[in-house]
């Protein structure tokens, strides 16, 4: 058989986040990001959702690297939850600012990996059997780049998140000539990101943002309040330009944004005057007229920053009437509802608030729209594409995209976690599919949490919770008293609905166990949580969770 290379998502298609994509040559593994997930309002107690690294660490192949597209959660962020249960070392490598922010993740969580830092124009970095380059492109974060992937069978280009602005902040617009060579070296498959794939035309550049920011703040009586992602670095640095103009202090609000500030300080990416910063216990020094405030939690994330400024909780920072809020970030799909209840009270409590629906000159997204997924292609000339980094409704239009630029139904996958596609020099066929199951992190212990332990936490917050305290005689197997019925999260009140389960209890077991000594008690704990169930369920049409405590007498 001749060479071939596999691709398998591990995480990335169909969901914006969880990003981890593998490619694999004979008996290497080359891994592109490690990212995570965020817990929606039907995780309950869950912090963060990982990609399954199942196959990995099954697998008898080795893995040779890890290359890292940029620093988002999204691509990064689980590495110190993923290194750990691999159990083996392999280089990693990123751009400067990605490298930076995954070594002080890493850091922080106690782990001696290192990631190798990649200047842009650098030659390829030799992996195992594959070559990789590094191509700048812009997104909304700074070092972003896409990845040209050469195997010995041909060449894929990994266009991670990215888009085509020709004026970007930072004066680094995408690397064209690049992406051009790559398109020359012929390109087997293209990965695109697609979440862009719905808007028409090109998204807007980032430049004018500065401009509409200078006119919201000469409009602020008092403390201008700027929510962000925290590695938004030029979105930053736009919020420090329109502070410094109007001759007013900046000060960092919140964990994530603070340790992003820092990384970006020492490697010069962000910009600022030596007396521009005060720290937070010196907010009380200056007037809120001459304050502006980044602050971390654009996503309305419970206990960050901006979320306890709005309930009333945080120490330091009290909202007044006199302030404006600015939310200068895309809501992530799945967030909607926490972004809209925080936008909601801040509305109550009187204080001016600007957002994306009033305003749509404070954000831009750092995804490429359709103008610029049609310009990758075009640069690209992949025979193959395969969208990433969306949900299906993206992947499905990237796909309508592609069929209007004349590629076949045959040559555009549209993949799930876990699917294989195998490439040939010429052309893509789908493999076998990997099992790929959702592992969630506990918000309280740090660890994964199974399956069944969040559909239990939803069936009580859905129908609460019933303990149910039976005695039984041992040697009869019958009910020595009326149960006790303990219930929580519902209103039960009803000597009818107990004297039906004793009821009912008793017939159960007398049919079941007809006398005698009980030997199993595995089954009668079971039993007597189906018959309390069945009562519950026939008398309040509800269905709680349902605890049987078993007493043997």
């Amino acid at each position: 058989m001749n060479d071939f290379v596999s691709f398998i998502p591990l995480g990335g298609i169909g969901d914006v986040t969880r990003n981890m994509y593998l490619y694999e040559y004979k008996d290497e593994i080359l891994i592109v990001d490690c990212g995570l997930g965020f817990a929606d309002e039907t995780m309950l107690g869950v912090d963060l959702l990982l990609p399954d690294i199942s196959y990995l660490i099954s697998t008898k192949k080795k893995i040779v690297g890890l290359v890292l597209t940029h620093g988002h959660e999204d691509h990064i962020g689980a590495l110190p939850f993923v290194l750990p249960q691999l159990k083996t070392s392999f280089p990693i490598f990123g751009t400067p600012f990605t490298s930076a922010l995954a070594q002080a993740k890493l850091k922080e969580f106690g782990l001696q990996a290192r990631v190798n830092s990649v200047e842009f124009g650098n030659p390829e970095v030799k992996i195992g059997n594959f070559k990789v380059s590094f191509i700048h492109v812009t997104h909304s974060i700074p070092d972003s780049s896409n990845l040209l992937i050469q195997t010995p069978i041909g060449n894929f280009y990994h266009g991670s998140d990215f888009k085509f602005d020709e004026t970007p902040w930072d004066k680094k617009p995408s690397d064209l000539e690049s992406i051009e060579k790559a398109g020359r070296e012929k390109i087997i498959a293209l990965f695109s990101d697609c979440l862009g794939s719905e808007r028409k035309g090109y998204t807007p550049t980032e430049f004018p943002i500065f401009e509409n920011f200078v006119q919201a703040l000469s409009e602020c009586k008092g403390k201008f309040i700027v929510t962000t992602y925290s590695s938004h670095i030029d979105r930053i640095n736009q919020v420090i330009k329109a502070a410094e103009q109007f001759d007013r202090k900046v000060c960092f609000v919140g964990r994530s944004l603070i340790k992003t500030k820092e990384v970006a300080k020492l490697l010069g990416f962000l910009k600022m005057n030596s007396n521009t910063e005060i720290q937070i216990s010196e907010l009380n020094r200056y007037p809120d007229e001459k304050l502006v405030l980044l602050v971390a939690g654009s996503q309305g994330q419970e206990n960050s920053a901006m979320s306890r400024i709005v309930d009333g909780a945080h120490l330091e920072v009290k909202l007044k009437s006199s302030d404006t809020i600015v939310f200068s970030s895309t809501t992530i799909p799945g967030n909607e509802i926490l972004v809209n209840s925080l936008i909601d009270s801040i509305a109550r409590k009187g204080v001016k608030v600007l957002y994306s629906e009033l305003h749509d000159g404070l954000h831009v997204s750092g995804h490429g729209s359709q103008g610029d997924l049609e310009k990758l292609i075009s640069l690209t000339k992949p025979k193959s594409l395969i969208p990433i980094g969306g949900n299906f409704r993206h992947m499905a239009a990237y796909k309508t995209l592609a069929e209007n630029l004349s590629f076949s139904n045959n040559n555009i996958f549209l993949l799930e976690d876990g699917q294989e596609v195998i490439f040939d020099s010429e052309k893509g066929r789908l493999g076998k599919k990997i099992p790929i199951k959702k592992v969630y992190v506990d918000e309280i212990s740090g660890e994964e949490v199974e399956s069944f332990v969040l559909r239990d936490r939803q069936k009580i917050s859905e129908g609460g919770i019933v303990v149910a305290l039976v005695e039984i005689d041992s040697s009869t197997g019958q009910i020595i008293n009326t149960p006790d019925i303990i219930v929580k999260g519902f209103i039960f009140d009803n000597k009818r609905i107990i004297g039906n389960i004793n009821r009912d209890l008793r017939i159960a077991l007398n049919r079941k166990e007809k006398g005698g000594l009980i030997t199993n008690w595995t089954y009668v704990r079971r039993l007597v949580g189906e018959v309390v169930e069945k009562a519950i369920f026939k008398s309040l049409h509800r269905r709680p969770l349902v605890l049987p405590v078993v007493i043997e007498v």
